[in-house]
């Protein structure tokens, strides 16, 4: 009678230990996370058109999330769910790539958290909000802070009336005509492709449309449609000049956001199964590091004086323009960029209501050397993105900073950080 006791019990521990080593069925994961942020940030792009950037994850997900939306008190709780999930997941046994997605989930379903409260009504300071949504708190400095950069400019530029009217006056000897733009652009996106081509390795197929357009509140725009192709647009409202070539060329396309969608679908999505990557949602960390090394790709494909060289070698007569005075257009542009987030002031100040429009546009106008066209499409972007305003400058100088503290190979690293799930926070 207890051997028989002995050996029943025996028997029930080992199930016990076997059932204890089996995982349920219904266990939590972070694919099944990931599965369930993409389904909410689809539902959230329902609600908030353009808040999904791209997306090519299965066509039924989309349509699901289309046909039957959530609420936004609903997607709300779904995103709170979502957090106390990840926080719910065990720890121990996660390799490194797995701590990193975790920690990326987390991020991004944070973010989605800050702007469904938006979208219900909750009012955020700037920086309260850039941090919110991007994961980096910008430094909003006095606008006098950046008035010795104005003499400087001033110097380089003299003459009468007001610097901004003078700058905006040199700055039209630099406008591409329009018969000649699309010789100037592709002739740019295929330098910067070329340049890009020959130190990173690019998925297969790679390839994009390029198309004019109109009415935006940006000068360009990536939409990556999956299948590493992209289509680049360029908003022709206003006129383009010479530099802005390279600029979009690289920004949009090489290594910028096509390279870096394109390096996410390979890596992530096809490679790993990852389905968190198949979307995009325009207000996350994931912007700041979109925006951020796009712009620092510029100097990369760049550097030193070679984009001086290009431009005035290949550039300026296409566009018929004399290749004599792009050291001056240069030397201004240097100094003007040293004004780049003297807009997070005036957009702060916009945002909260202690500025009026005119106001708004008079500083933007003094402060960012454009004429009042420019000042009023800026004000626009503003208006329609907000914070998003800080992932492009100060995007760029972090991003910047983090690769050149990663050794002498900036391009292998800059590789590294566009096929991987690096937040802003990871940039310090």
């Amino acid at each position: 009678m207890r051997a028989t006791t002995i050996a029943a019990l025996a028997g029930a521990v080992a199930v016990l230990a076997a059932c204890a080593a089996t995982p349920k069925p219904n266990a939590d994961s972070l694919d099944a996370v990931a599965r369930d942020y993409v389904a909410l940030t689809l539902e959230i792009g329902e609600r908030e058109p353009g808040y999904v950037d791209a997306y090519y994850g299965p066509a039924e997900w989309a349509e699901t999330a289309k046909a039957q939306p959530r609420a936004l008190p609903q997607l709300a709780k779904g995103a709170a769910n979502l957090s106390q999930r990840l926080d719910a997941l065990p720890e121990a046994g996660l390799d490194a790539q797995s701590r990193q997605r975790r920690a990326y989930l987390k991020a991004h379903v944070a973010a989605a958290s800050a702007r469904l409260r938006m979208l219900q009504g909750e009012t955020m300071g700037f920086a309260d909000e850039a941090e919110a949504l991007f994961g980096v708190r910008p430094e909003l400095r006095p606008l006098s802070s950046y008035d010795p950069v104005l003499a400087r400019i001033d110097a380089l530029v003299p003459g009468e009336g007001p610097l901004a009217d003078r700058v905006a006056a040199f700055r039209a000897r630099y406008v591409i005509p329009k018969d000649r733009l699309d010789t100037v652009m592709r002739a740019a996106i295929h330098e910067c492709k070329a340049r890009t081509e020959r130190r990173m390795t690019l998925p297969a197929g790679e390839t994009f449309t390029l198309e004019f357009v109109n009415d935006k509140p940006w000068s360009g725009y990536n939409w990556f449609k999956g299948g590493a192709f992209s289509l680049i647009q360029v908003n022709t409202d206003l006129p383009i000049y010479i530099d802005r070539a390279v600029d979009l060329g690289c920004h949009e396309g090489y290594p910028g956001h096509h390279v870096y969608n394109a390096l996410l679908e390979q890596t992530f999505v096809k490679d790993k199964g990852w389905v968190e990557m198949s979307v995009y949602p325009l207000f996350s960390p994931m912007s700041f590091i979109a925006e951020g090394s796009a712009n620092y790709g510029i100097d990369l494909a760049f550097p030193g004086h070679e984009r001086t060289e290009f431009e005035a070698q290949v550039l300026y007569p296409l566009a018929g323009l004399d290749p004599a005075t792009a050291e001056a257009q240069t030397q201004l542009l240097t100094l003007t960029r040293e004004l780049a987030r003297a807009e997070y002031t005036v957009a702060d100040a916009y945002l909260a209501g202690r500025i009026d429009r005119e106001t708004a546009l008079d500083q933007l106008q003094k402060y960012s050397l454009v004429a009042r066209d420019r000042a009023a499409q800026r004000l626009s972007f503003i208006e329609t993105y907000r914070s998003y305003i800080i992932n492009y400058g100060l995007g760029r100088d972090m991003v910047q900073a983090w690769v050149q503290r990663q050794g002498p190979d900036h391009w292998k690293t800059m590789e590294q950080l566009l096929a991987s799930q690096t937040l802003p926070v990871d940039l310090n």
